[in-house]
């Protein structure tokens, strides 16, 4: 966001114009309202991922000597998942730690291959932010409270 800023009391010239008459003091940018602002870098960051799922979805099937995520999608869901889990302990080595810059890295690190795991198993990325919208306004506890149950073991149940 581009933010417009008042330089005419910081001019030697002060409030004066190209001939050194008075004119009025500029008034500050109108700031867009924090739920716009926040809808457009949701926007945003949701269209960085769908741009990186669009380029591994392209690397699907490539040389993987010349790609890494051809390589990773070529050596099966196994491998993309146990990468993935790699990526997400490191994660949370750096949390833990706290390395906020390298839990940056770190966390882009987990999406990279989350992104590949999505396209490993032929899920998209509209399916997560779907299910993310489904979710959405509904308390976490509630939530997971309504998800089927797996039917239990008798030697859970004894």
């Amino acid at each position: 966001m581009i933010k417009k800023i008042d330089t005419s009391a910081a001019s030697p010239a002060g409030n004066q114009g190209k001939r050194g008459k008075a004119t009025k003091p500029t008034k500050p940018a109108k700031r867009k309202s924090s739920a716009v602002a926040t809808d457009l870098t949701r926007e945003a960051d949701s269209a960085v991922l769908e741009r990186l799922y669009s380029v591994v979805q392209s690397r699907k099937g490539g040389d993987p000597s010349l790609s890494h995520s051809a390589r990773l999608l070529s050596r099966g869901t196994y491998k993309i998942a146990q990468k993935f889990g790699e990526e997400a302990v490191e994660c949370l080595i750096e949390a833990v730690a706290g390395r906020n810059d390298h839990l940056v890295g770190e966390s882009a690190d987990v999406l990279y291959h989350l992104i590949v795991l999505w396209v490993d198993a032929g899920i998209t990325p509209e399916e997560v932010w779907a299910e993310l919208r489904r979710r959405e306004g509904t308390s976490g506890i509630a939530e997971k409270a309504s998800r089927p149950r797996p039917p239990q073991s008798e030697k859970e149940n004894a």
